[in-house]
């Protein structure tokens, strides 16, 4: 894995895409709480930005957990589905934190049958584990918004009484509550697409 402090050629796109004012903090739900005139001038830089940049640089920003969340946004505002399948990739590894949900927001906004299938083998893999706290509940809620998008039902077949959704719900210690998480992570992504949607309309 490539290092900024390391790699001159990634520490200029850092510092050109990831870290002024924070970005990479803000993508995500904190920008739904943002308002004008913060929402209006984050959402024209990150427009811009996603014009700018390159799909090398792209797949250079690919590395620290900072970087991945930044460019799985860029890669979701300019649309470029070329990198459905590398996200999938990083998505399934899951090696670094704090990037799993810009993953499933650039695939819930891609919003095909394909995305749905990497989506689902996310579940596949990591709802067996209930060990693990990583992004089990918003793979569901990006899954179920194409599945709505798409009248499809690839969540199906995790949701039904014994389904992996539910073992998971159960056995996992930091999921233990009275309510359902679903509702809120589908609402999340809806919310979180409509920000990617409407970037797209700006551009």
């Amino acid at each position: 894995m490539r290092r900024a402090h390391e790699d001159p050629e990634l520490l200029s796109l850092v510092r050109r895409y990831v870290t002024p004012e924070r970005r990479y903090m803000k993508l995500g739900g904190s920008l739904l709480r943002m308002r004008s005139p913060e929402y209006d001038r984050f959402m024209r830089d990150l427009c811009e930005d996603a014009e700018l940049i390159t799909a090398d640089e792209i797949a250079t920003l690919l590395g620290g957990w900072r970087e991945r969340r930044t460019a799985a946004w860029l890669v979701a505002v300019s649309r470029r589905t070329e990198f459905r399948e590398r996200l999938g990739e990083l998505l399934l590894a899951s090696e670094v934190c704090c990037a799993g949900l810009a993953y499933c927001v650039a695939l819930a906004s891609f919003g095909t049958s394909r995305d749905a299938d990497l989506l689902a083998a996310y579940l596949d893999r990591y709802l067996r584990r209930p060990d693990l706290a990583y992004d089990q509940t918003v793979a569901m809620g990006a899954l179920l918004f194409i599945d709505l998008n798409l009248r499809g039902d690839q969540a199906a077949r995790f949701m039904r009484p014994s389904g992996l959704w539910q073992e998971w719900l159960q056995d996992a210690s930091h999921m233990q509550r009275t309510t359902d998480p679903t509702p809120s992570c589908l609402s999340l992504v809806r919310r979180l697409c409509a920000f990617v949607d409407e970037c797209a309309e700006a551009r």
